[in-house]
This record gives C-alpha cells, sequence and structure tokens, in this order.
C-alpha cells in the first residue's frame, strides 16, 4: 500500500527554511519560475503566498514556466 498523505515534515522544514531566506529581504516581492507541470508544486507555492501571474519562457530551449509573486512589504521582521 502507498503512502498518500503528503510528506509534512518536509514540506514544514521547507516553509521554515523559505521564510527565514526572505525574512531580511528589502525588495518587496519574490519571484518564482515554477514548472506548470507540476500542480502540486504550484499548490504548495501557493499556499505560501505566492500568486501566479503569467508565463515566461527565459531562453528559446527552455520550457513556459509559471511565475509566481509574493507581495513581501508585509513580513514581520521589516
Amino acid at each position: 500500500m502507498t503512502n498518500t498523505l503528503p510528506n509534512r515534515p518536509n514540506e514544514m522544514t521547507s516553509k521554515q527554511l523559505h521564510e527565514a531566506l526572505l525574512a531580511d529581504r528589502v525588495e518587496a516581492f519574490a519571484v518564482l519560475l515554477v514548472d506548470p507541470g507540476h500542480p502540486r508544486v504550484v499548490e504548495l507555492y501557493g499556499s505560501w503566498g505566492y500568486r501566479r501571474v503569467g508565463s515566461r519562457r527565459p531562453f528559446a530551449d527552455s520550457p513556459n514556466y509559471a511565475v509566481m509573486v509574493r507581495d513581501l512589504t508585509g513580513l514581520s521582521s521589516r
């Protein structure tokens, strides 16, 4: 039988690390390029406060990525 539950401890560690990396940033926004072929990843970043704003192919031979943006102006350490 396969485990269908998400690996919550790893997700929590990833989110904590991600938040720590963003905590002292002075930029107003964080931007991610995410492979839309992995909808669970897009959904995970959405749960972290990112929203999808469009698509971008950064190079002619690269995939067409989902552009996700998060407003950083409300982080508590500012």
